[in-house]
């Protein structure tokens, strides 16, 4: 199956919040908000003044989304540059193990190579995600130990 892989725009947006259900089911939530809610935070954190994130979409031969990776640029990394952290990366069950996956992660070592200053992209998965460590094994990232990660709830959702 081919797919188009291309920054998200403002068209995407209920789009998007429909894919961000099936990801939190894909995770196990039981708690999903309203479609509308939904939407109203991605026109926030991707379009919103300044945008909070940004994110590259797949496209299937239909012209639904099938995936997506979110990530912002954070500072400061190495010395005083900054780094590309990918948040999420999703591919729906009937694109995985086609390459799509891999594809994403040239992508986005394609856009922070191409922005001055960036050192280096950063992501995270769980412990308990052995499929998703084994992927990114499969493309010769090594796992980083070397940090703990902290979180604390803010009481909003």
């Amino acid at each position: 199956m081919s797919v188009t892989i291309r920054p998200a725009d403002r068209r995407d947006i209920q789009a998007l919040a429909e894919l961000i259900e099936e990801i939190e089911r894909f995770y196990g939530s039981t708690r999903i908000q309203p479609l509308a809610e939904r939407q109203s935070q991605v026109e926030e954190a991707l379009f919103g003044s300044p945008p909070m994130a940004s994110a590259l979409l797949v496209e299937d031969e239909a012209g639904g989304l099938a995936g997506l990776a979110a990530y912002s640029f954070l500072w400061p990394a190495a010395g005083s540059s900054h780094s590309l952290f990918l948040k999420e990366l999703y591919v729906r069950d009937t694109l995985r193990r086609q390459g799509v996956g891999a594809r994403l992660m040239n992508e986005l070592q394609a856009l922070a190579a191409a922005r001055p200053g960036c050192s280096r992209v950063e992501w995270m998965t769980d412990h308990d995600n052995p499929s998703a460590r084994a992927f990114y094994k499969s493309l010769g990232f090594a796992e980083f130990d070397g940090k703990i990660i902290y979180r604390v709830d803010t009481g909003t959702t």
